[in-house]
Formats: structure tokens, sequence, C-alpha cells
């Protein structure tokens, strides 16, 4: 074999391996099932969002990481009292049912029906050997009769077992919405969802003003899928080091508000769900309290400056 026909060949094969690599890339990128669809704007007078799958979801809530015993049960009870319409809670948190028994309370009194509140929660994909048993087992420590967002709650061994069974718990009727939590990546929200026949509605992520994650945000919004901000404040030890930053005070002497309430406006407005936690009463009440002011372009865009790409978690 000469030489020329040998570079030919070359050519060639190298042409082959490319096409393959770009068909790939093309799968991954595009997931089949996975379609594109148009992002809802949040609705401010009625404080929700049309999800990507019909449902509304309110776009500000509480949550109870931390919260243990009657101290989550008073402070979810106190949330529903407060106007709060949204519950994040989780397996790992421990307290599903202190959430539960709050909400069936408010429900015997009649401050809510079942259909007015939204709850989540979240199951680690690992250490269960049967995946939707385990969510099963979520719906009776909440005893709601179903959930309205069960989540992958971070990437791990079984991420796709949980993620398949969530689906099959929707056909069932016992989850209404699918979501991941703690997924930064465009390669790692490709990866979750490469066989996926359900896409994510929600995303649920750390972000606060030192960390936010906009360019994954512009890349799931292609979607139609929303990011749920945790530690919308900065999280338990950090806090101080959101509400006491120089440019929050300056912008909160704007409008009569705390600096936790400019924060949370600065969510909502930049197309975050928020779910700040606390047992405090005031506080509680507090952080529902954004509806009535309006943030500019201006200080919005002073408070995006703020972000420095780094985030207090590694989870």
């Amino acid at each position: 074999m000469n030489n020329k026909i040998k570079i030919i060949i070359g050519g060639l094969l190298i042409i082959v391996v490319i096409g393959i690599i770009f068909v790939k890339s093309l799968d991954n990128e595009e997931n089949i099932n996975l379609k594109k669809v148009e992002r809802k704007d949040f609705d401010m007078n009625n404080k929700i969002v049309m999800l990507n799958n019909g449902y509304e979801m309110p776009i500000i809530g509480l949550g109870t990481w931390q919260l243990n015993g009657e101290v989550a049960e008073n402070s979810v009870y106190e949330a529903i009292k407060n106007g709060y319409r949204l519950i994040d809670t989780a397996y790992w948190y421990g307290n599903e049912e202190n959430v539960g028994r709050a909400v069936r309370k408010a429900i015997d009194e009649g401050l809510i029906k079942r259909d007015e509140i939204f709850i989540t929660t979240k199951l680690p994909p690992y250490g269960f050997s049967d995946y939707e048993k385990a969510i099963d087992e979520c719906n009776e420590r909440l005893g709601l009769d179903y959930i309205d967002l069960m989540m992958v709650h971070q990437s791990g061994s079984d991420e796709k077992k949980l993620y398949k069974a969530i689906e099959n718990k929707i056909k069932e009727g016992i989850v209404k919405t699918l979501g991941i939590s703690n997924y930064y990546t465009k390669e790692d929200f490709i990866d979750i969802t490469k066989d996926a026949t359900i896409m994510p509605a929600v995303i649920q992520n750390e972000n606060h003003i030192y960390y936010n994650n906009k360019e994954f945000q512009d890349y799931v919004s292609e979607y139609g899928i929303i990011i749920e901000s945790y530690y919308p404040l900065g999280g338990r030890g950090h806090t101080n080091e959101s509400l006491n930053n120089e440019v929050i005070n300056d912008i909160k002497s704007n409008y009569q508000k705390t600096s936790a309430q400019v924060i949370l406006r600065w969510h909502l407005q930049s197309g975050f769900i928020v779910i700040p936690g606390s047992s405090n009463k005031e506080h509680i009440k507090e952080n529902i309290d954004v509806f009535d002011f309006e943030l500019t372009s201006e200080e919005m865009n002073k408070i995006n400056n703020l972000n420095t790409k780094k985030r207090y978690e590694n989870w």
C-alpha cells in the first residue's frame, strides 16, 4: 500500500471518528425525550409560577433544614398562617412527619385545603434497595395523600434508579412533579436526564448573592426548568455576611425594608424560587413580605455584581 492510499484511508478514519463523536454529542446535548419549552415568568401578584408540567408552584416557601420535632411543626404551621404555600423538607432532615402533622393541622382548622399547599421532599440516591418503596414511605410519613415535588437530593451511585422511580410514581399519581437538587453544570444535567422520559421541572441549588449561577439558569430555562434557591440568605453560619453587605444596606434604605427582604426580592426578580428557613415567628412573617416593592435595574445589577462564584457547600 503506497503512502498516498495510506493518507487517504487515515483521513477517512479521522472523519468517521469525528462524525461519531459529533453524533454522540448531539444525542447528549439534545436528549430526545427532553423537549425544549418556553419557561414561564413569575406571577408576582399570585406568588406562583407555572411549571413545565402544567402545575403551579409557589415562588416563596419555608425551608425546614435543621428544624426538628415541635420546632419544625410550629414553624410550618406559623408559615401557613402567614400565607406560605410552599414547604420544603427531605428524608435527610428527619422531619417529614412533623411537616405533615403541621399541614394536616392547618387543613383541619380550615386555613388551607390540600390542593392549596405545595410540599417538596427529597431522597438521596443511595442507601435504598427499593426506591419506589422509599418514595411511598416518604408519602406515608407526610400523610398528605401525595407529594407535590419529589427530588433526587444530589448526585450519587443510584441517581438514575431514583430518577426512574420518581417517574414511575408520577405515573401512579403518588408524585406530581419531578426535580433534582445540587446539580450545577450542564454536563451533570445532561448525564442524569440522558434516559429520562419526564424532564425535571425544578432544580434546587445553593444560590445567594455571592453565588449566582446564571449561566446554568439560562441553560436549563430552555427546558422550562425553574431554579430554586436554598441558602437564599447565605445559609446558617453565613447569613450575616449577606445581611450586612454594604450594597444591600444601601439599597434597603430606599424601601424601608430589611436586608433579608431586599435579598429575597432580588432572588424573585432574578427568576429564582426561594425557600428561606427560620423558626423565628417574626422572621417567618418578614420573609414573605416582599411583594409590595420592586428593585430597579440598577439595584439588580449592583447585587448581581456581588457574585464571587463561590459556594459554601460542596455536596
